[in-house]
């Protein structure tokens, strides 16, 4: 079972599907989490995540593709996946189908956590991270709401995607997802 979530930065797509993956035994690979790992053990690669992040820019599709590729290789005879913060770009989504495809595996549910652009900020100015300064915040909120306009019509096209009021409390939007996972008896 593969299921994406897709929402803008600080829509809680990490928070909720940590809630998921810990409820029901999935695993959780967050693109955000890998960057900054690589950030933090200052790898040739997170030098090269740092300059695209700190521009507010997204990270290009054939590192991001290379990463979540490794990752799925190594989860595809679990229970199911969770990707948290990918695809973010169309080109992502199809080649995401092809990787997907080549494993014998497909994406059963995508989950967009909708929040509007000020509830976004609030919550990622009160996180504190380094790369969360309020014009980096509305720059990367405008390119993710640009970018993955495409991927939220490709996969509402397939009849996989459903939206969540991510406005919600934390155990509003949880219980609302796993509601929906029942819904489509992927529990």
């Amino acid at each position: 079972m593969i299921i994406i979530f897709l929402g803008p930065p600080g829509a809680g797509k990490g928070t909720q599907a940590v809630l998921l993956a810990e409820k029901y035994g999935l695993k959780h690979i967050a693109t955000g989490d890998i960057f900054r790992w690589h950030m933090q053990n200052n790898t040739d690669l997170g030098k090269k995540i740092k300059k695209y992040l700190d521009r507010g820019e997204l990270v290009p599709d054939d590192i991001t593709i290379k990463i979540v590729e490794q990752e799925i290789q190594k989860y595809k005879n679990t229970k199911g996946i969770l990707l948290d913060g990918f695809p973010r770009t169309l080109t992502q989504a199809k080649m995401l189908d092809e990787i997907l495809k080549n494993m014998n595996l497909k994406i059963n549910l995508v989950l967009y956590l909708r929040v509007s652009k000020e509830e976004a900020a609030r919550r990622l100015l009160a996180r504190g991270r380094h790369d969360d300064k309020l014009e980096t915040i509305a720059r990367r909120f405008e390119e993710y709401e640009e970018k993955t306009r495409p991927i939220r019509e490709y996969y509402y096209e397939r009849g996989i995607l459903v939206e969540v009021n991510g406005e919600q409390t934390i155990e509003n939007v949880h219980k609302d997802i796993v509601d929906i996972l029942k819904e489509k008896k992927l529990i």
